[in-house]
């Protein structure tokens, strides 16, 4: 089963169960370089998720991020650091990629965000709940999150 997701691009086909969304399958299809994916750096997976977290606590004391879409994304990174193995299949992008990891930046955007909306009670992929550009990255710059997540990991 698959759920349809759309982006600037185009519609595209996302399996139905899968925390990542359509700008983590582009970032797998046109970024390609290493053939590693993410899900084999544990620690790095941590690392942005400890980054994600922070930002969500920042963005929800500065009340630009609604409490309730904060503490959701919050308990989603938790989820991340405390339970890796579980969704490091998630993270389907290469590690290594053109653009400063932007696509690396949404692959991990997309699953928190589908998390925290599967926590809220959504369905994954409505981004009306939480949004991975609005919510999970709001005021971040992958200029930034990448090579802090990148440090963290060492």
């Amino acid at each position: 089963m698959t759920r349809i997701e759309h982006d600037f691009i185009g519609d595209l086909e996302v399996p139905a169960n899968a925390y990542y969304g359509v700008q983590s399958l582009r970032g797998k299809e046109n970024f390609f370089i290493t053939e590693e994916k993410n899900n084999q750096e544990i620690y790095f997976i941590i690392a942005f998720a400890y980054v994600k977290k922070v930002a969500a606590m920042a963005n929800k004391e500065l009340g630009v991020v609604k409490p309730e879409v904060a503490d959701a994304m919050i308990w989603a990174c938790d989820q991340l650091i405390d339970n890796t193995e579980k969704y490091r299949d998630q993270f389907i992008t290469d590690w290594l990629q053109g653009g400063a990891g932007t696509s690396t930046n949404m692959n991990a955007n997309e699953v928190i965000s589908n998390l925290a909306i599967e926590h809220l009670g959504g369905k994954l992929g409505d981004y009306s709940i939480v949004n991975p550009n609005n919510d999970a990255n709001f005021g971040q710059s992958t200029n930034d999150t990448y090579p802090t997540a990148i440090h963290l990991s060492c």
